[in-house]
């Protein structure tokens, strides 16, 4: 509440914070491009290694299952090791994954480095949102915290540019540059990540509050805000507000997240049980409705339309990168005005016709024989559609919500766990839509994503409270409040 109310001032951004969270949104670029650059990639990887539909499918959705594994790992390691050093972990994991999909001999060699990659991929989704959100104060934590999902978005379209430039070289070089050239920004960026403060909130639950006071005085408008933030984490870290020494011997077990999973699977209160309940359902919903399938497989859906030239299935494509950077942009700004709900309800709503509209327009499409023009017409403007409408709500969303809502000592590991459920879907529909399209055809698949998405309206609806301007410290107040439908009208 006290961090609301500096925010209510609605001060400028402080322009510390805001180069701190660029500086570790970095990283998710990394991430974006080897996803933009791979639905590219692997038009050539299947001509040049011989591989089949199957080997594709797991070679693409094999990122997301390491990334599992590094989601679950990465919330107990920035609990030990602190946010800062995780991402460089996450950025070194990077280096060594592009460094062997760029030789790729063979494809275990190049399914090994998928997975190194996807390691590294888990621990940077789930920790530069995190720490973004911890350096952010309320009145900007929005545009802060949606700041890793814009670099997702930057780090596609580059893959996709970079896919039509290099699809011009030699099949047996173009597609191992476009994989292994993200090693130099990963090695970068583990350097020039040093330069950054450890969040402030991870150095109090570390004791380390002298730190920590000089970091908030950083990244806040004024010494007063500073003041006040300070003592708001103190609180909710269970630290009496009369100590203030520069570093306080705190319980290994509370610091080191020991105790997290009792707290947050175990024996949840009421409320945490709800922040749970809503957070893995936010990323749950964020993949099944199908962005995955667009963003990983354009080329190959746009050919089922009727286009079969490879530079202008590339050029299609990276019309759905510049769309997608072009309003997650727009959602940065629009998150602190608006708020989270109504813009996640009306992302939602707009998915649902845009991805009903790309069933019908692809099945009349293929029932042509791609040879109906108005039907290649309408499916590439819905699928923009659909991008669009994801980019300005669910997908710059899921990320703000899921780390914003845990309280101070579960957000780390809970974080991770939106994250698995994120990797886990993602997954399932990157390794499952050619199978599904060959069973009941592409449209019959987008047809099933907006009855998923008819779904995800009503779960958003009734179960999602608003967060815009509320300090970390207060939201969990707004998950304990009795009935569901009393919280929304109260919040929105």
């Amino acid at each position: 509440m006290a961090d609301h109310a500096a925010g209510e001032e609605h001060a400028k951004l402080n322009k510390y914070a805001l180069a701190c969270c660029i500086v570790a949104s970095i990283v998710s670029i990394i991430f974006g491009y080897d996803t933009g650059v791979m639905s590219g990639a692997m038009v050539f990887i299947e001509e040049d290694l011989k591989t089949n539909d199957v080997q594709i499918e797991i070679l693409t959705g094999i990122l997301n299952l390491c990334a599992l594994v590094g989601s679950l790992l990465a919330g107990r390691t920035s609990d030990i090791i602190g946010r800062r050093y995780t991402i460089v972990l996450a950025s070194i994991l990077f280096m060594i994954g592009s460094i062997l999909m760029g030789w790729g001999p063979n494809y275990p060699v190049l399914l090994t480095g998928r997975c190194t990659a996807g390691i590294g991929v888990g621990f940077a989704l789930m920790v530069a949102p995190v720490y973004s959100a911890e350096i952010a104060t309320a009145s900007h934590r929005g545009l802060l915290a949606s700041l890793p999902h814009l670099c997702i978005s930057i780090g596609i379209l580059s893959g996709y540019l970079v896919n039509y430039f290099f699809s011009k070289f030699p099949l047996h070089l173009g597609w191992r540059l476009m994989l292994g050239i993200a090693a130099v920004p990963s090695l970068v960026l583990a350097f020039g990540i040093l330069k950054m403060p450890e969040s402030p909130r991870w150095l109090i639950l570390q004791g380390r509050l002298g730190e920590a006071k000089r970091i908030l005085t950083k990244v806040s408008n004024s010494p007063e805000e500073a003041e006040i933030r300070y003592r708001d984490i103190k609180s909710a870290a269970g630290i009496d507000d009369k100590i203030d020494d520069e570093v306080v011997k705190l319980d290994n077990k509370k610091t080191h997240g020991e105790d997290v999973w009792k707290d947050l699977i175990l024996r949840p209160t009421p409320a945490v049980r709800r922040i749970l309940l809503t957070a893995l359902g936010i990323h749950f919903f964020q993949h099944a409705t199908g962005i995955e399938a667009v963003l990983l497989y354009g080329p190959r859906i746009f050919k089922k339309a009727g286009i079969t030239a490879k530079d202008k299935l590339f050029l299609v494509t990276i019309g759905v990168g510049f769309l997608k950077m072009v309003f997650i942009f727009t959602a940065t700004f629009l998150l602190d005005k608006i708020g989270r709900r109504k813009l996640l309800l009306t992302s939602v709503g707009g998915m649902f016709c845009a991805l009903t509209v790309l069933g019908f327009g692809l099945t009349m499409a293929q029932n042509a024989g791609g040879k109906l023009v108005w039907a290649l017409v309408l499916s590439i403007c819905s699928a923009y559609t659909f991008v669009a409408v994801f980019s300005i709500g669910l997908g710059p969303i899921t990320w703000v919500y899921s780390s914003e809502v845990f309280p101070l000592k579960l957000r780390a590991q809970g974080a991770s766990l939106g994250v698995a459920v994120n990797r886990v879907m993602n997954a399932t529909v990157s390794m499952s839509f050619l199978s599904l399209s060959n069973a009941i055809t592409t449209g019959g698949v987008f047809f099933l994503f907006a009855g998923v998405s008819a779904v995800a309206w009503n779960f958003f609806f009734f179960l999602i409270p608003e967060t815009k301007g509320k300090s970390l410290e207060d939201i969990e107040m707004l998950f304990s409040r009795e009935g569901d439908n009393n919280s929304r009208r109260t919040t929105v």
